[in-house]
């Protein structure tokens, strides 16, 4: 059922996001960047839950922010596919300044004292402890692997335009593997199995992340059924 949802709610955004693009050309980039932005902050907080990803021959675990990793790249791929690298890096580094106001605004309700008769202030202390190292790890792999996503992105556009099956899979399977490391290791070294943690990241990310690429397509053809023109490769 999760994961029918899971398609259901790509289809959707996938749907809103081309009539928005194709209705307000103009308005269509902070469009799609409002939906990059919201699933990264969320990945955040989704971060700092474990879960199981079993596959029936092996059980990978990895953080539940792998489950938005689709969406995430999706958005990315969209804005580079419509406006071009130059909007993909505005895009990076607008949702980066997002997750830095987020780290802020946490560590100042956390300042505040809790009302007497909060039962949870110790969970919510410990889940939001660990936030925030999990959003400071993701800074720096988020910065390295999003602006290498772009640029392979767009080095396959112009490469390969015609293929962009290939520009999805290749610029996300790269961006995987390498977020992977960097984050888990930032994020979780000395507190869980990194190197579990690294392989069920590493696998579930990818496949997860190939499942993505119908959805994208899916994007593109309703633009040209639009008749929006995408950007050229920078």
């Amino acid at each position: 059922m999760v994961w029918v949802l899971w398609a259901i709610g790509l289809t959707v955004v996938t749907f809103l996001s081309a009539y928005m693009v194709r209705r307000w050309p103009e308005n269509g980039f902070s469009a799609l960047l409002v939906f990059y932005t919201l699933y990264l902050l969320a990945s955040q907080v989704l971060a700092t839950r474990i879960v199981a990803f079993p596959l029936g021959f092996y059980t990978f675990y990895a953080p539940g922010a792998v489950f938005l990793y689709p969406f995430t790249a999706q958005a990315l791929d969209m804005i580079n596919e419509t406006y071009g690298l130059k909007a993909a890096h505005r895009a990076i580094a607008l949702a980066f300044i997002s997750q830095m106001v987020f780290v802020v605004l946490v560590l100042l309700v956390k300042g505040l004292s809790p009302a007497p008769f909060y039962e949870l202030e110790e969970a919510w202390q410990k889940i939001f402890a660990q936030s925030i190292r999990i959003v400071a790890a993701s800074w720096l792999s988020f910065l390295a692997c999003q602006v290498v996503d772009a640029h392979v992105f767009s080095w396959l556009k112009g490469k390969f335009p015609q293929r962009a099956w290939l520009r999805s899979m290749g610029s996300d399977l790269l961006n995987l593997t390498v977020d992977s490391i960097l984050f888990v290791f930032l994020a979780f070294y000395g507190t869980m199995p990194v190197g579990e943690l690294i392989l069920g990241q590493v696998v579930s990310k990818n496949l997860i992340g190939l499942l993505d690429t119908p959805w994208f397509l899916l994007y593109r053809r309703l633009l040209l059924k639009g008749e929006v023109a995408f950007a050229q490769a920078e």
